[in-house]
């Protein structure tokens, strides 16, 4: 049996190859997200293994696992320098280093852009010689000198080649802090003992100079590298130094520095990695429905030869092992081509990310042998689970029985499919309503888990969906195309499981694009009608980037001619009694005046010790106006009285509060945003050129009015929405090649049927209009099912985050018409090789084919 097998698989290496390209494309989207990520992490251990000391003195009480959308909280305490030398003496340190470690500084191109500002961020430190962990220099000068005065500095050399400095040149740099231009020349190229950056740009100072840049000219450090003595370890160097520490410090080991290190970075790596690997895993279960429908018609096909091998004594479970064997061949070698082609997936995801700031090209790609096993296991396991239902179906076929001409599905699997399809239908629509009435993270779950069902469910029922569909468009074809048409309508129906099962695939691939497109277009009518309705100031002045600049530009914005209300506002990070919250710190009366913020009880936050929360917060915490709440920063809690609760915006953050709150919090001064109105009668252009013109200097702020800011967040929301396009894209694929192979296996199938018309009189254009009608059923069939999923799915979704500020729902109909057009092009171009081999068959040996 297995070499009946063998030759079996060799016979039809060709009918395999499609099937076989789908574990391809779905293995190398796992491989390669997981050589990419791999590379990624080995990058960063790097650098963070040849930059730790053998142990460190820092501030304590700091977030150092905060998530992806909490603001950026500059901690204004400092170490004083005065703690170094006491160190240096404890018996067991080598030597202690102060050490700079500054935050919001960026590069200014020569050409006056931004350098990087998305991705890997600028490190800023003053440069130091001290050794790392592992006793080689932590900083190196690989080519000119170390900075040394005020007006001097050094660069990593790809971050200075990017910018188009040379040595010698003046550098432009920007800071958040009260100091906000710094110029300086470059002296020298400087890199880490860890080798690449990530994309980061390094940028030293000397001590006095970085001091004076991000700590207001203070004597002091933000943390003290210490070096052991000889046999002395890390955790006794710790130990040694710990009593002689002030308050609001702590000494750690260098290992823990690592991990807590690590631990940052591998948080971000798995959400990166969770995100390419969801869209691989629906490219394998597209995937799954093309290998079921191969399978199956090759079962269907060979039921004469695998009734004589019943008939020569084979059990069932040796037909069905052989089926099985098949399968497991065409997922190795669709495992191990999709595992080199994974290489080359990472090397084009390295070099994507590289454009948005996360540059690993100087990194050799990591391969791990868990990503080989890893994508051995679901490649094989894939496969022969798709091909486990034909194999049981082969194994059934009696001696007898199979000896007819035709093999055809028995009704009773249809009306099973049906019953589980219904019953999941309901189970899904159940969990839908449960998980709208519900909230938070359990109602998201349970919304989640009811559009699977119901995606599911289409799925089960796709063989009874299709017939409708099927019939219409048969009407239409026939109207349009006769007889040819009434063919394609015909073999169309001839066994909707097939026809649908093809569909399915495409259906899952649009039904997610469909629901994207509905959620990103109601994300961006809610942002025009929140910006209509809110976006009460003429201008905002803000960072494209999302970081803090220095608040003296709002000095600069109140010295312009024309400008009546300035507002300036700084988003800082906090936990409100233990709940996380992103708050906006500024002059509440001057934001009242701006911005139309509806209060529902007290007011605004106009006197120190006092906050007002969003609704949703104060509900959460279970508090109303008259109320103290707790927040907590790194330095330490400030107690606050709740003055108000007002509705959700967009224009502030979940609580406002004075500055007064975040200067009690140790968070150093950086507005986020700087809300301005014009004096009666001021020309709104004239202005808006005269706000460019005082912040020309700053690449880092933007200033826009209304229109402006409402489509750079819609821009925002579109490239995330393009980004998800071109990753569902390869499901997309996988379901075209879906349809081709069932094209061309029907071909095969159908040898002698084709060879008849032909004889009859059906010539080789009609015969190829025939096919490629037959695939356009096909196509459109999946898309209006992946579309009429994918509203209700989109539109369930929207109502289910209604409460987090997605409130109006919006439907892209013209979009989601050119997915159905692009589709029938698609069931075109899909037809073109079967068309073509349909064409080509010899009429007289199609007729005598068996």
């Amino acid at each position: 049996m297995i070499l009946v097998t063998l030759r079996n698989l060799l016979a039809r290496k060709v009918r395999l190859i499609l099937s076989a390209f789908a574990i391809v494309l779905g293995v190398a989207f796992l491989s390669g997200s997981l050589i990419f990520t791999d590379t990624m992490a080995k990058s960063f251990d790097n650098i963070v293994s040849g930059s730790v000391s053998d142990a460190s003195v820092r501030l304590t009480g700091l977030d150092r696992g905060g998530g992806f959308t909490e603001a950026v909280n500059i901690d204004s305490r400092k170490i004083p320098a005065s703690l170094v030398p006491t160190l240096a003496d404890v018996p067991g340190v080598a030597r202690a280093d102060g050490s700079v470690d500054g935050q919001g500084l960026f590069v200014v191109r020569k050409n006056g852009k931004l350098l990087g500002g998305t991705g890997a961020p600028t490190l800023s430190f003053n440069f130091s010689d001290a050794p790392n962990a592992n006793g080689d220099q932590s900083v190196r000068i690989a080519d000119g000198r170390e900075p040394n005065g005020p007006a001097e500095v050094a660069m990593d050399q790809k971050s200075a080649d990017s910018a188009g400095y040379a040595i010698g040149d003046t550098v432009q740099m920007i800071t958040a802090g009260d100091r906000p231009e710094v110029e300086a020349t470059l002296v020298g190229h400087a890199e880490f003992a860890g080798g690449g950056l990530a994309g980061a740009s390094l940028v030293f100072f000397d001590t006095a100079t970085a001091q004076d840049i991000f700590l207001g000219g203070a004597d002091a450090f933000t943390t003290i590298g210490l070096t052991a003595e000889p046999g002395v370890s890390q955790q006794q160097l710790v130990d040694a130094v710990t009593p002689l520490l002030p308050k609001d410090t702590e000494a750690i080991t260098g290992k823990k520095a690592i991990d807590e290190i690590k631990g940052i970075v591998n948080t971000a790596l798995g959400f990166l990695n969770t995100f390419l690997l969801v869209f691989a895993a629906i490219a394998l279960v597209v995937g799954t429905f093309l290998i079921i429908n191969t399978f199956s018609i090759l079962v269907a096909q060979r039921s004469r030869e695998l009734a004589l091998l019943r008939a020569l004594g084979a059990s069932r479970r040796q037909v069905t092992r052989s089926v099985l064997i098949e399968a497991a061949i065409v997922g190795l070698l669709g495992s191990t081509f999709g595992l080199g082609l994974g290489f080359g997936l990472a090397a084009a995801l390295r070099a994507l990310f590289a454009n948005f700031g996360l540059d690993l090209t100087g990194s050799p790609l990591v391969f791990q042998p868990s990503t080989a096993v890893f994508a051995y296991v679901v490649g094989v396991l894939v496969t022969m689970f798709a091909a486990y239902l034909p194999a049981r179906r082969a194994s059934r076929i009696a001696p007898v029985a199979a000896m007819r001409d035709d093999v055809a599905l028995p009704e009773g699997s249809i009306r099973r499919r049906l019953l589980v399809g219904v019953a999941l239908a309901v189970l899904g629509t159940a969990l839908l309503t449960t998980g709208l009435l519900g909230s938070g993270s359990s109602g998201a779950t349970q919304v989640g888990i009811g559009i699977l069902a119901i995606l599911l469910a289409i799925a089960m029922m796709s063989p009874v969906l299709a017939i409708p569909v099927l019939v219409a468009m048969g009407r239409v074809y026939v109207r349009m195309f006769g007889t040819v048409g009434r063919l394609a309508t015909q073999n169309s129906l001839r066994n909707p499981r097939r026809t649908a099962a093809t569909a399915s695939a495409l259906m899952i691939g649009l039904a997610l694009v469909t629901t994207m497109s509905v959620l990103g277009a109601s994300i961006n009518k809610s942002i025009d009608v929140s910006v209509k309705k809110e976006f009460t100031s003429d201008y905002l002045i803000s960072n494209a980037i999302g970081q803090p600049f220095s608040p003296t530009i709002a000095d600069d914005i109140r010295a312009v001619d024309g400008v009546r209300t300035v507002a300036p506002a700084q988003l800082a990070s906090t936990k409100i009694d233990g709940s996380r919250a992103n708050i906006s710190a500024g002059d509440s009366a001057a934001l009242g005046q701006i911005f139309d913020i509806n209060y529902l009880a007290g007011g605004p936050a106009l006197r120190d010790g006092q906050i007002a929360l969003v609704e949703g917060k104060a509900d959460s915490l279970g508090v109303s106006v008259g109320d103290t709440v707790t927040l907590r920063f790194a330095a330490g809690t400030v107690p606050l009285e709740v003055s108000g609760i007002y509705t959700s915006t967009y224009v502030v953050g979940s609580a406002i509060t004075p500055f007064s709150t975040i200067t009690a919090g140790k968070v150093q001064r950086a507005d986020s945003s700087i809300a301005v109105n014009a004096e009666a009668g001021v020309d709104q252009a004239a202005l808006g050129t005269r706000l460019e013109a005082a912040t020309e200097a700053f690449p880092t702020v933007t200033v826009q009015n209304q229109a402006e800011f409402s489509a750079a967040q819609r821009a925002q929301v579109d490239q995330l929405l393009y980004l998800i396009y071109a990753l569902l894209g390869l499901a997309i694929v996988i379901a075209v090649l879906g349809i081709v192979n069932t094209l061309a296996l029907s071909v095969i199938e159908r040898t002698r049927e084709v060879g008849l018309l032909r004889a009859v009189g059906l010539g080789r254009g009609q015969l190829r209009r025939m096919v490629r009608l037959e695939a356009i059923a096909i196509a459109v069939l999946g898309a209006l099912l992946g579309i009429a999923a994918g509203l209700l799915f989109g539109v369930v979704l929207q109502r289910a985050v209604a409460d987090q500020g997605i409130t109006d729902l919006a439907i892209p109909w013209i979009r989601l018409v050119t997915f159905v057009v692009v589709a029938g092009v698609v069931g075109v171009l899909a037809a073109v090789l079967p068309a073509r081999r349909a064409a080509r068959l010899n009429v007289l040996q199609a007729i005598t084919t068996e």
